[in-house]
């Protein structure tokens, strides 16, 4: 009697392990990156602009899938455009979806954001689901960059007569090294 409580008891649990793996297969798996690129249009104005993209990687559909990301103190940045937060009605297996803002600065400093908060409704489940992004690196707005500089032809003044003799080395070697085409034209005649 008592081995075969034990054996119910075992397959009532193996059930309810296999049920359990069976609807944690068949759900949506909301991943989010969050990306910021930053500009200078000009002196002492920074803009952030912001992507969130959106990706389903589960096997069933998220829906009512709300994007927030709040995490700009507004005494710091200013919204130049779009808004920080979306809703998408549904969210199928394999699809994405990208949500894009920007962003003013006000201030000067270091900044470390947080990350946006996504929360999808799964059919199955009446309570909200919710997932966060990637974070983002730290941010160092408006901080003093030293200018690049892409060629320097001070230099090529200063170094002249090197240049013109490895330039005319170089170009000799090619002229070795490549053959002529009068040269690939009789080759060929000659064949035929």
């Amino acid at each position: 009697m008592m081995a075969r409580r034990r054996s119910l008891l075992l397959l009532l649990v193996f059930l309810l392990v296999a049920f359990a793996a069976a609807a944690a297969q068949d759900s949506p798996f909301v991943v989010a990156h969050k990306k910021v690129a930053l500009s200078r249009p000009g002196p002492g104005v920074e803009r952030l602009a912001v992507t969130l993209d959106l990706y389903n990687q589960g096997s069933a559909t998220a829906y009512d899938v709300s994007l927030n990301d709040d995490s700009w103190p507004p005494e710091a940045f200013q919204l130049i455009s779009g808004t920080t937060s979306k809703m998408v009605d549904k969210l199928d297996p394999g699809a994405t979806a990208s949500h894009h803002f920007v962003l003013e600065t006000k201030a000067q400093g270091r900044f470390q954001g947080s990350p946006a908060i996504i929360r999808y409704r799964v059919h199955t489940k009446a309570a909200p689901q919710e997932a966060y992004s990637t974070p983002m690196f730290a941010l160092d707005i408006l901080a003093e960059r030293p200018p690049q500089r892409k060629f320097e032809w001070r230099l090529v003044g200063k170094y002249r007569s090197l240049v013109s003799v490895v330039s005319f080395v170089g170009v000799f070697f090619y002229l070795l090294a490549s053959p002529s085409k009068s040269t690939a034209a009789k080759g060929s005649k000659k064949r035929r």
